[in-house]
């Protein structure tokens, strides 16, 4: 009786927010909250990066490397926009329009993504990672910047790179991400519902329940992309070559540290990165345990054998060996949905140099992490900001941005500094 109840709570959760999830509005909605919020004893304040815009249903916040200083974030309704990275810009410009083509009708569907080419400056490409209907899939696309007016995408300019079918309209991931090694890095869910009941998490069969690992920057005569040679499940019969790594319910949000990937593109040659890959994961829970994972190449992450470092399916004794465990999880006291961050490697918070931060989309806690490859050497909490984290982003210079759902764009700072 007890899951019976929790099933049909899930349900009407689900209904509920899918009609709050809606069209974009003409004009953003104007927030009227706090701009600077500083809360108990924690050390540190969350204050609006960017006081005079407002947005609607963030989702994710990139820039490109072409010089020009702008920031691009993604609204779930299906607008990207453009502003430059300034505290006093005072306008975001709608740089493309996707609400005629994608489905936002559930509450983790609609644009989830975006990330740029490394060699934006001198192509214009960017990719989307946005939910369509009929059929009910993810797709992956690459738009193109004008030419004559850089400021505005084509809409027309799109190339499906890949098309995920979807059972359901939740733990549909969102993430993109280019790595140090210039790979297209997608993050996918287990397909929905919960408890992941068609064992996708577990089966390299499907895309589903992993992080993707694809060239973009080449493909043969009718592709769209290339499988990298050394991507682990290469040659392995039944497995997708696609998969970077699995055994995930819901990465909404991962990335690269900065420091690892800098210099490792330019327009003549791709360089390899320093080290193995390594990818900050924000993987969301089911019941219990929000989990960190720093992920790897071919390595199982244990959903739904697993959830955090407990068993989930079957709930005792369950086979532990070659399952990852998380670098970090926490339970239902401190949160209940994960959104992973990013490795600061800014100015503006020298003491944060280093340092992942991430936060809970429920609670609006944000946490530092601090991992030194194979233990946690620090674990604090940093604020309690009062907000919806939907994403975190990052800019060319390292600053990490907080993303409010629908409440604007946020960064940490020091409870005496006058930033």
């Amino acid at each position: 009786m007890k899951y019976l109840f929790q099933f049909f709570f899930a349900v009407l959760l689900l209904i509920v927010n899918s009609v709050s999830w809606s069209a974009c509005p003409e004009t953003p909605v104007k927030y009227s909250g706090q701009d600077r919020v500083a809360a108990g004893e924690q050390p540190w304040a969350v204050e609006r990066a960017f006081p005079g815009l407002d947005f609607w249903q963030l989702t994710n916040l990139a820039q490109p490397k072409d010089d020009s200083d702008r920031l691009f974030v993604t609204e779930q309704c299906g607008l990207v926009r453009v502003f430059p990275n300034r505290p006093d810009a005072s306008e975001a410009r709608v740089f493309l329009d996707l609400s005629d083509r994608l489905n936002n009708r559930d509450n983790e569907e609609g644009l989830l993504g975006i990330a740029f080419d490394p060699a934006y400056k001198d192509n214009g490409f960017f990719y989307l990672h946005y939910s369509a209907s009929d059929p009910r899939r993810s797709v992956i696309s690459r738009f193109s910047a004008q030419v004559s007016d850089p400021g505005l995408a084509d809409p027309e300019s799109e190339l499906v790179i890949l098309e995920i079918p979807q059972p359901a309209g939740n733990h549909n991931g969102g993430q993109l991400a280019f790595g140090p090694d210039g790979y297209l890095y997608i993050g996918l869910g287990d397909g929905g519902w919960g408890g992941d009941p068609l064992g996708n998490g577990q089966n390299t069969a499907t895309l589903l329940g992993a992080i993707l690992r694809i060239d973009v920057s080449s493909a043969g005569l009718g592709k769209t992309y290339k499988i990298p040679p050394d991507n682990p499940f290469v040659g392995t019969e039944s497995a997708r070559g696609e998969i970077f790594a699995y055994g995930l319910r819901n990465p909404w949000r991962f990335s690269f540290d900065m420091a690892h990937a800098q210099a490792r593109y330019s327009e003549t040659e791709t360089v390899q990165p320093k080290g193995p890959v390594e990818i900050w994961t924000g993987d969301v829970g089911q019941n219990q345990w929000e989990e960190v994972n720093l992920v790897r190449t071919g390595l199982n992450y244990g959903w739904k054998v697993m959830e955090g470092s407990g068993c989930y399916s079957p709930r005792d004794g369950c086979p532990t060996a070659r399952l990852e465990l998380p670098v970090h999880e926490y339970g239902r006291e401190d949160g209940c949905s994960v959104t992973g961050g990013y490795v600061y490697r800014g100015n503006r918070v020298p003491a944060l140099t280093g340092t992942y931060v991430f936060g809970d989309f429920c609670s609006g806690k944000i946490w530092g992490l601090n991992y030194d490859g194979t233990s946690v050497t620090y674990k604090g909490l940093l604020a309690i900001s009062g907000l919806n984290i939907a994403s975190f982003g990052q800019d060319s210079a390292g600053e990490v941005y907080i993303l409010s759902r629908n409440a604007g764009i946020y960064q940490l700072s020091e409870l005496d500094s006058d930033n």
